[in-house]
């Protein structure tokens, strides 16, 4: 049987704990709600460019842009967007996994290297036989517009020079609170929309102003920059609603011990009373036969 000032001493570590999870939760709620109202904002935007530039890409000629040349996958890059802290749930664990998965599977036909932002990814992938082109040092949190665009002109000029054939991002999705969607879709070369008999009678159907080469030029390195954008929008507003679902947890989980630690407390001090009692009626009934 525990000694009450061990009981006590975990029911105040217990109840510490609880203060501190419930301090993150309200902290993480907070950056939820920025995060969830930043990503509800830029959706419409964000939705509609692909399928725009889609379009332009099943007018236009495959030729027009380096970007929109399909090649054979012999080279591919996959950039991984984590987090940089944990305390939320299996929101790294379900991502990673996926991105490992997805690594092993193309690396039986073509050469498959890494970009990593997020200490998680980077942490994740250093045990593991995975070659590493890059990582980001940087805080996401401080991740800016500048940091963006760097991004984006890496990936951009990486398949303008042959030095890949596809570029894939693996991120969490935010869909609802409850849980975030694993994601790992396609970013380059852009891909056509509509089947193929679609896009050839769209080709002689549209005049562009002022030039296909222009306009391509012009859209598709803003295309990339804002779709990365938009994973880590996304990225960050399912971190923030796991962490405030994973402390919201935590916080009940310490309620429930500390009630079940005061249950077994009371219980000892009652049973410690009661022997007490016995031990002292016993001694006056001696008393009172002597």
């Amino acid at each position: 049987m525990p000694a009450l000032i061990d009981l006590r001493r975990r029911i105040k570590s217990v109840k510490n704990t609880q203060q501190i999870t419930q301090a993150m939760k309200t902290v993480s709620t907070a950056k939820f709600k920025k995060a969830q109202k930043a990503v509800l904002t830029g959706r419409p935007l964000w939705h509609g460019f692909p399928d725009m530039i889609a379009d332009i890409a099943s007018w236009a000629e495959r030729t027009s842009h380096p970007l929109l040349e399909e090649r054979r996958e012999n080279k591919i890059h996959l950039l991984v967007i984590s987090s940089d802290k944990g305390l939320c749930g299996a929101f790294n664990h379900n991502l990673l996994e996926q991105a490992r998965v997805f690594f092993e599977k193309k690396s039986t036909d073509a050469e498959v290297r890494l970009l990593l932002t997020g200490k998680k990814s980077v942490l994740f992938f250093a045990d593991l036989p995975c070659e590493v082109e890059w990582s980001s040092g940087k805080d996401l949190n401080k991740f800016t517009d500048t940091d963006y665009s760097e991004l984006a002109r890496r990936l951009i000029n990486h398949y303008a020079m042959y030095r890949t054939d596809a570029v894939y991002v693996a991120y969490n999705e935010f869909k609802s609170i409850l849980a975030p969607r694993v994601t790992i879709t396609k970013l380059l070369p852009v891909e056509e929309a509509g089947g193929r008999e679609e896009q050839e009678m769209k080709k002689g159907e549209v005049d562009y102003e002022p030039g296909t080469e222009i306009l391509l030029e012009t859209l598709l390195p803003l295309f990339v920059e804002d779709q990365i954008r938009h994973f880590f929008s996304e990225s960050f507003a399912a971190e923030y609603a796991a962490r405030m679902m994973a402390m919201d947890n935590a916080t009940k989980n310490a309620g429930e011990l500390i009630d079940s630690l005061t249950l077994v407390l009371n219980k000892i001090r009652q049973s410690m009373i009661t022997n007490e009692l016995l031990e002292i009626m016993t001694a006056v009934e001696a008393l009172s036969k002597k």
